[in-house]
């Protein structure tokens, strides 16, 4: 019986890990191809989503990480990372694919700077709309 009660929460535990990550995972399936982009004189990373990441477009989707402190005009959305600041896609040199924008349904306050949280929303995906990340969440909702 003991045996079964350790095995029931070593499984326990295995789907927690694998269910907070499983968003940068899925996120990470993304190849992402340098383009110029002639209306910014510039070349930017374009990607193309992985088949299993479009199905879930409009569904649920839960990502837990780390609140950077990008100014973002009026404070419409936070960005969200895989990693803290300090190795984050816009200082560190991570890839694309480690942030996310996270639109909420309530503003839940402020955070504080590589405050690690866990926040679950509609997933949208962006391959177009240089203003805006490639991973979005909306209508999201800060997970305590």
């Amino acid at each position: 019986m003991l045996r079964f009660i350790a095995l029931f929460i070593f499984s326990a535990a295995s789907m927690v890990v694998s269910a907070q990550t499983d968003g940068w995972s899925s996120f990470a399936k993304t190849k992402f191809d340098a383009k110029y982009n002639e209306k910014a004189a510039e070349y930017f990373l374009y990607p193309t989503f992985s088949a299993d990441l479009k199905s879930r477009v409009g569904t649920e989707f839960s990502l837990e990480g780390y609140y950077l402190p990008i100014d973002v005009e009026g404070n419409a959305y936070i960005i969200l990372s895989k990693f803290p600041y300090s190795q984050c896609f816009f200082c560190g040199g991570a890839g694309p694919e480690s942030i996310a924008e996270v639109f909420f349904k309530v503003q839940p306050g402020k955070f504080e700077p590589d405050q690690y949280i866990r926040v679950k929303g509609k997933l949208k995906l962006n391959d177009a709309d240089l203003e805006h990340g490639n991973f979005i969440l909306e209508e999201a909702v800060l997970i305590k």
